[in-house]
């Protein structure tokens, strides 16, 4: 079983794990996390305060800690194209690198929301990755307590129901334009810090790690996530059809299980 602080990241995205941030993070500053955070993802290269190009959009005190919405953009620098990632990090969270995002040519731009747990009141960043290499990010804070310590609520999850798919697309979808799509996956997500209040038993750790969604075989968006990802997780996005074909997701999990669903688009869809 792998331990649920490990990233399995893909190629070229250099790997973080618990051991690197558990010795300094019960004395640590967010600061002092993310200096350790940094160092493993990008090592020494300048990250630079970002503009009104970039934005990130978050409560700033969460209602439920266990799933807190977040929204995050990035439009082109002057002179630069579509960044092609974005890094959602939560410096106080157990694990902090909550996901890395890739996007294709056909995504409609660098934009994700989604839903996050956080453990404490923390700094959240988000950092992009132009074309040439070139970082920009964007901070904001937020109060919040348990977050990945709550047990999950998804009591009726069984291995029939684990990783189904649910498409949400526009009526009327705008060809050569920028469609705003929704992908819901069913999934407890546990982060295997959680303890039933009644049986007193941690749940067993299990969440989604890989999300890769494709349109007619090209890249839409790729994501590398953890248990920081809200139960069920839930990914919007854009994308930029071209006519007929099927937007196809795959996922999988810590389990090494691979779940797949796809939609078909067609004329006058």
């Amino acid at each position: 079983m792998r331990l649920p602080f490990v990233k399995q990241w893909s190629a070229g995205v250099i790997a973080v794990t618990l051991a690197l941030v558990a010795p300094i993070a019960a004395a640590a500053t967010g600061d002092e996390v993310w200096a350790v955070v940094k160092a493993s993802l990008f090592g020494e290269r300048e990250i630079a305060p970002a503009g009104f190009e970039m934005s990130l959009t978050l409560p700033l005190q969460a209602e439920d800690a266990a799933v807190v919405p977040v929204s995050m953009k990035a439009h082109p620098r002057k002179g630069q194209g579509m960044p092609r990632k974005l890094y959602l990090i939560i410096d106080r969270n157990p694990s902090p690198v909550a996901g890395v995002f890739e996007f294709g040519d056909v995504a409609g731009g660098a934009q994700i929301e989604t839903r996050v747990r956080i453990e404490t009141a923390s700094t959240v960043r988000v950092v992009a990755e132009a074309p040439d290499g070139s970082l920009t990010m964007v901070t904001k804070y937020i109060k919040a307590s348990g977050g990945c310590s709550t047990a999950s609520g998804t009591r009726s999850d069984s291995a029939a129901t684990r990783g189904q798919m649910r498409w949400q697309l526009p009526e009327l979808l705008a060809m050569g334009r920028p469609n705003a799509v929704t992908l819901m996956i069913r999934h407890p997500n546990s982060s295997g810090l959680a303890a039933d209040q009644s049986s007193r038993i941690v749940e067993t750790p299990g969440f989604v790690r890989r999300v890769k969604v494709t349109w007619r075989g090209q890249l839409v968006v790729a994501a590398d996530v953890d248990f920081s990802i809200s139960e069920n997780p839930t990914l919007r996005f854009s994308f930029k059809p071209d006519g007929e074909g099927a937007l196809a997701a795959e996922v999988e999990d810590t389990d090494d299980v691979k779940y797949e669903s796809s939609v078909a688009i067609g004329p006058g869809q």
